[in-house]
């Protein structure tokens, strides 16, 4: 999957602030992502964000 700093993704389950909107702020093996609705960040493998990823909502350009 091609994910990009800056793109905001939709994941299935919700944080547990009840948003399930993330921005992904650093990419490689292991992603950070910031919560859009609390402004937490997560460090999560690539591969268990890739299972958990509903869609793209907002790419960033190159």
């Amino acid at each position: 999957m091609d994910l990009r700093l800056g793109d905001i993704v939709e994941v299935k389950k919700n944080h547990p602030c009840g948003n399930n909107k993330f921005e992904i702020m650093r990419t490689g093996m292991d992603f950070r992502i910031r919560c859009l609705g609390c402004d937490k960040q997560v460090w999560i493998s690539r591969v268990n964000l890739e299972k958990r990823i509903k869609k793209i909502l907002e790419r960033k350009e190159v």
